[in-house]
């Protein structure tokens, strides 16, 4: 399976350059003959202060703009915005959204909310493991769950995935190039982890972030696909899609070959899945909680 990373340069305030910023790395993306296409963590929008009902809209509109051209492009993307509130005076979550043949085939909503830059104050926090979709054409269908941003730092989010059969994982993020070491080993650490690939796409730019407005450098070399046993990949091929401009870095595209035996050939010499004591680890989870009540009751 071909796959792709577009790093955009993702700004608030400016849907439509975000969208159209978007929409050029998607279809750059389909001429290089990618069926995969991974965008960064909240790009129709990125965190702004507080999202009303119209900024919800316009980001729902940019959604369904990219899930309408990958249907006609014949690719799956997968990228995260705002989610739905549940009610009129909740809070959207931070979801992460796979569209594929013009639909949404799965979605995940964030479950860790990064408190340095106040996140939990602008999103409500989901509870639900990532579900794990098949998407791919013919012979090169993957299951693959997504993730979003900060979750790669907590291993139990994606290890249901892994007992469902994930054999990708994608992680859409906003990470800061100040903790690009953290990034690198934990998406490495995730692929030896899961046997199966792991593609994390990161924003690019610099911007100030959240209501605590701290300003973040990014960097688009962090985004990358590493293998079932842990490898990064060397992309296939790299381009910038556009000259950036009035303050946007360009956009950037990362293709990479994924020879998805691989995954079964790693899963054949080491059976992680059987070995798995699962019950064990269960039961030490459980008592651990049991001792946290016992010390606040």
């Amino acid at each position: 399976m071909r796959a792709a990373t577009i790093s955009i340069d993702v700004r608030a305030g400016e849907v439509d350059g975000n969208l159209t910023a978007a929409l050029i790395g998607l279809r750059a993306a389909a001429d290089e003959r990618a069926a995969l296409v991974v965008l960064p963590e909240m790009w129709p929008t990125s965190f702004t202060s507080e999202a009303d009902n119209e900024e919800l809209r316009v980001s729902r509109a940019a959604v369904d703009a990219v899930s309408a051209e990958c249907d006609r492009l014949g690719v799956t993307v997968v990228g995260s915005a705002y989610g739905p509130r549940s009610g009129a005076r909740d809070l959207p979550s931070n979801r992460a959204h796979v569209l594929a043949s013009g639909a949404l085939a799965a979605f995940h909503d964030k479950v860790h909310l990064f408190t340095p830059t106040a996140e939990h104050l602008a999103f409500r926090a989901g509870s639900d493991p990532p579900p794990v979709v098949e998407v791919g054409p013919g012979e090169e269908r993957v299951r693959l769950a997504p993730m979003v941003c900060y979750d790669l730092r907590f291993p139990d989010v994606s290890r249901i995935a892994f007992r469902e059969g994930a054999e990708l994982l994608t992680v859409s993020a906003q990470w800061p190039k100040a903790r690009g070491p953290h990034w690198r080993a934990l998406l490495a650490g995730r692929a030896a982890e899961l046997c199966g690939f792991v593609i994390g796409c990161n924003r690019a730019g610099r911007d100030v972030v959240g209501r605590r407005r701290m300003e973040l450098q990014f960097d688009h070399g962090m985004s990358g696909t590493y293998a079932p046993d842990g490898r990064r990949l060397d992309p296939s091929r790299t381009a910038e899609l556009d000259p950036g401009g009035a303050g946007r870095a360009p956009t950037a595209l990362a293709v990479f070959e994924l020879d998805l035996e691989e995954v079964q050939e790693i899963r054949r010499a080491v059976p992680v899945h059987a070995d798995e004591q699962v019950s064990a680890v269960a039961a030490w989870w459980g008592a651990q909680e049991r001792g946290e009540n016992e010390s606040r009751g």
